[in-house]
């Protein structure tokens, strides 16, 4: 492989690969449940999207990766925060702005 480097910039490029990668896991997880959900087929939709998504996941992070620990572990955590962000942008607005429930659990 051509060796870019292994300074700042490098590690940058190798954060937002790998949020990019967890957008795609993440965001292609969303929308396979909105879509899979109404199918006549849901586990075949959810298989196929299971492979699909950790397939591209796990190409990704070898060719980000290039066999480096540190490479690795900051294409992890951009995807780790690619979840974070996945996560807030597809919560419904009336979650974010509920009170904290108080109280003994709906299950006690």
């Amino acid at each position: 492989m051509i060796d870019l480097g292994s300074g700042p910039w490098m590690w940058a490029v190798t954060v937002v690969s790998g949020a990019l990668l967890g957008a795609v896991f993440f965001g292609g997880l969303w929308w396979t449940v909105r879509r899979g959900a109404g199918a006549a087929n849901p586990a075949l939709w959810f298989f196929a999207s299971l492979i699909a998504r950790t397939a591209i996941v796990l190409l990704g992070f070898y060719f980000v990766g290039s066999g480096q620990p540190l490479r690795l572990a900051l294409c992890l955590l951009g995807f780790l925060l690619a979840r974070t962000a996945v996560l807030r942008m597809t919560q419904p607005r009336a979650a974010l702005n509920a009170p904290p429930a108080s109280g003994a659990p709906p299950c006690a």
